[in-house]
């Protein structure tokens, strides 16, 4: 039971999702401290005590917490770049995460979660959904524009819904999983199976599929070099390619074929801001983003249950998104 502060809200976890970027952190690939630490970093609950200092949320009041920990006074925070923060943590990262029975963070972490949205659809928006809102926004999609999504899982799933929100006028998702692109379709996207085909081949048959022109927005969900190559060569002129995916590994560009020849842009994505979450909370009980079959298994608060999900997710084989349920 960790201590609830003065400006903070303590939290029973209700839900936690399982994330990629997870694998990153236990194989040390993406740095971790201080250890031992807690991971988690997509997380929704119930509040159950709140500190002196508090008015909102209330306890009984039903949460999503934002994973970024700001100090709010520095100079990226007061200019709305919170993920830059010179303090910030992460939680899962670098404070104690979700995958724990209670969590405390400050109460402005906790966003209200109204009961037509399901716990562990909102853990998930915390992390798969924002990443890939902020992922859009940061590629500046504009209504009658193309998109490819680059990696069916918990992000491209709302990648696709949220496309669409936005006033795409097609959307492509590429996957290996022939499953992860049944879903996809039924979310209004068109796919592309990559798994017998080299990246040459599936950027020919993006084009293809986009009478040769190629698409104004690509997203790189996956973090490999050659799945970062296939978004950029998959752009039309002006095109904007938004890299998210996660690697240590170096991308070698064209710098004539790939950026200069087609003023096309090559863009980083890092997290997302807390005005975004209460966007998707709003789109979820909307309708607009339905998450229902994205959430698709759920395991107890075991080490050994979360490792298997951790090990499929590194050999790229797990289920779109799956659940921790203390």
């Amino acid at each position: 039971m960790p201590p609830c502060g003065a400006g903070d809200v303590l939290v029973r976890v209700r839900a936690a999702g399982i994330c990629h970027s997870d694998v990153h952190y236990r194989a040390g690939r993406s740095r971790v401290e201080p250890l031992p630490l807690t991971l988690g970093h997509e997380v929704a609950g119930e509040v159950v005590a709140v500190g002196e200092q508090v008015t909102t949320p209330r306890v009984g009041d039903r949460v999503c917490l934002h994973y970024l920990v700001t100090c709010r006074q520095c100079p990226d925070c007061l200019a709305g770049r919170e993920q830059f923060c010179a303090t910030g943590k992460m939680l899962g990262h670098f404070t104690d995460g979700g995958w724990a029975e209670y969590i405390a963070v400050p109460a402005r972490n906790a966003v209200p979660l109204p009961a037509s949205v399901p716990f562990a659809q909102g853990a998930i928006m915390m992390c798969s959904s924002s990443t890939s809102l902020h992922a859009l926004r940061k590629g500046r999609l504009a209504a009658g524009e193309t998109v490819l999504v680059v990696g069916a899982g918990g992000l491209g799933m709302s990648a696709v819904q949220l496309a669409r929100a936005l006033g795409a006028a097609d959307v492509i998702a590429v996957d290996r999983d022939p499953a992860k692109l049944a879903l996809a379709e039924r979310f209004g996207a068109r796919t592309l199976q990559a798994a017998d085909l080299t990246p040459e081949a599936v950027v020919a048959q993006v084009r293809a599929m986009t009478h040769g022109r190629g698409v104004d927005v690509a997203l790189e969900l996956v973090g490999k070099p050659d799945t970062m190559r296939t978004a950029l060569q998959s752009l039309a002129p002006l095109g904007r390619a938004v890299v998210v995916g996660l690697s240590d590994l170096a991308l070698s560009v064209d710098s004539y074929r790939d950026l200069i020849g087609r003023e096309a842009e090559l863009i980083g994505s890092n997290d997302h801001l807390l005005s975004e979450l209460y966007e998707l909370v709003e789109m979820a009980h909307a309708g607009v983003l339905d998450l229902t079959d994205v959430v698709t298994h759920s395991v107890p608060l075991q080490a050994r249950d979360i490792n298997e999900v951790l090990d499929a997710l590194s050999r790229h084989q797990a289920p779109v998104r799956t659940v921790v349920v203390p």
